[in-house]
């Protein structure tokens, strides 16, 4: 059965089409190929400046979070979680262009039955610390407040989403304008950078009802029936054979495949923020690998082909979940970042600076593809796996 496929039967879709075609008609904002929707400027009615307001969750990953720490006791990993839902703010936002004076307001609905307020407390305690960590390398966010809501007849466990609001001048918005002859430069999503305290599996926060449900056993489903849709294929819930606790060798660590799946989605605030310093005008397109995997810059294209004949070698994790699944590659690369969740579009010249300050951070990164015309939008993934057309 395929990854697709069996995403549509565990109710939820890897490219969104749905909701896509639901708000097809909703008013665009002030531009088109904004990674994010940009309003004019509501709040200060100055037609220089413009807002943004995004909002996200950290999708069924803490479903996941709530069994291992049910099983381990560990709550280390609710602070990962709450990076989760930032980040899928943060750097979208960053993406348009922003990476500096936000602000923050969280969304908790939680099964008061099954998940304490030693959870609310974790999970407020990993924002105020991730703000912190963020301001000592020169990013503001301001935390708001939020709503915390006991919903237990509408949330299985735990759901934590934020919204995330800035201000800015509109001549810093980055507006998607990729040029036939630019390279891609890609940035690693694994591997650990210099702001983050542990080895990072590159996991993010998109295609985790595929990787949780493919890699653990079945003894999850009967010890946590809680933890996901009862109106699933039997068959589908925790198909895979793996157990939270067991551990895979990465360099000369061993982490539980819990942890691996549960690593916070890496920010690259402090890297655009760096970039933007020097090189805004140089940046063509700046793209987000969250839902659509390799295949997410599809859509700001403009009669081009994007061809990715460099990319990083997979990561161990995402290795993990193809032969758990035996999902074919062309998939994987559809559903998951596979290690590259951050890309730039940008002129062959400047790719070395950007790929240096990256380095900088103790973050891979590297010419990952290059753009030519075509008549017809479409990505070519190019690997040792196999070749990969996507329109």
């Amino acid at each position: 059965m395929s990854a697709i496929f069996k995403y549509d039967q565990r109710g939820v879709s890897a490219d969104k089409h749905e909701v896509h075609a639901a708000i097809e008609h909703l008013d665009k904002g002030l531009y088109h190929h904004t990674f994010c929707k940009i309003l004019p400027d509501i709040v200060g009615g100055n037609r220089d400046f413009c807002n943004l307001m995004h909002a996200d969750t950290a999708g069924t990953k803490p479903s996941l979070a709530y069994v291992y720490w049910r099983e381990t006791g560990d709550m280390s990993v609710w602070a990962g979680i709450v990076q989760d839902a930032l980040v899928m703010n943060l750097d979208d936002m960053a993406c348009s262009g922003c990476v500096n004076d936000i602000v923050i307001n969280s969304t908790i609905g939680r099964n008061k039955h099954l998940v304490g307020g030693e959870v609310i407390a974790a999970l407020v305690k990993g924002a105020t610390d991730f703000i912190e960590k963020m301001r000592r390398l020169g990013i503001q966010i301001i935390h708001s407040g939020g709503e915390t809501a006991d919903v237990g007849d509408i949330v299985r466990t735990i759901d934590v989403g934020f919204t995330a609001f800035a201000r800015m001048p509109r001549n810093k918005i980055i507006v998607n304008d990729i040029q036939n002859g630019d390279v891609v430069v890609g940035f690693a999503s694994y591997g650990q950078a210099s702001y983050e305290t542990e080895y990072n599996s590159g996991m993010g926060s998109n295609g985790l009802t595929s990787a949780r449900h493919d890699v653990f056993g079945q003894q999850y489903a009967a010890k946590y029936p809680e933890s996901f849709d009862p109106k699933t294929d039997k068959e589908l819930v925790y198909a895979g054979s793996k157990s939270l606790t067991e551990t895979l060798r990465i360099g000369d660590e061993d982490i539980t495949l819990g942890k691996l799946v549960l690593s916070p989605t890496r920010t690259f605030l402090p890297v655009i923020r760096e970039i933007l310093r020097d090189y805004r005008a140089d940046i063509h397109g700046m793209i987000h690998n969250t839902g659509g995997g390799q295949t997410k810059v599809i859509k700001f294209l403009n009669r081009q082909r994007v061809v990715k004949n460099n990319l990083f070698d997979v990561p161990p994790l995402f290795q993990l979940i193809q032969a758990e699944s035996n999902t074919d590659w062309y998939e994987m690369y559809q559903v998951f970042n596979m290690g590259n969740r951050l890309e730039i579009y940008t002129s062959a010249e400047k790719a070395q600076a950007m790929i240096d300050i990256a380095n900088n951070f103790g973050i891979e990164a590297r010419v990952i593809g290059y753009v030519e015309a075509a008549e017809t939008n479409s990505v070519e993934v190019q690997t040792p796996l196999g070749h990969f057309s996507y329109q």
